[in-house]
């Protein structure tokens, strides 16, 4: 006969509360953070709007440096080669690596 059955049960239940109590915030910021990364920047946004962005660079008439491209500005962090990244200007949000708006500063060498 199992003499702590009803009690063992108990305390694993709490254990396993706690733990996943615990846990809970952390599992959260990692699972909204990789929701908000998904969004893409809309052109009609109120900040991107401000800042003259276009998801393509030759559309803009804003745009002085015919090189310039969210891709090889210095506030752009995504990949070398991808559709799209992230940007610093745009937190949470990804912007077309061959877009471009007013706050493009040419990437460092």
């Amino acid at each position: 006969m199992d003499h702590c059955a009803p009690d063992c049960g108990r305390r694993r239940f709490i254990k396993l509360t706690a733990i996943g109590l615990a846990a809970a915030p952390f599992a959260s910021a990692l699972l909204g953070s990789a929701a908000r990364a998904a969004d893409m920047v809309s052109e009609s946004d109120p900040q991107a709007s401000a800042l003259g962005y276009v998801a393509d660079a030759t559309k803009s008439t804003k745009r002085t440096d015919a090189s310039a491209a969210c891709h090889n500005c210095g506030l752009y962090t995504g990949k070398e080669g991808e559709e799209s990244g992230p940007c610093a200007i745009f937190q949470g949000k990804l912007v077309h690596a061959n877009g471009w708006c007013t706050a493009w500063v040419k990437k460092a060498a």
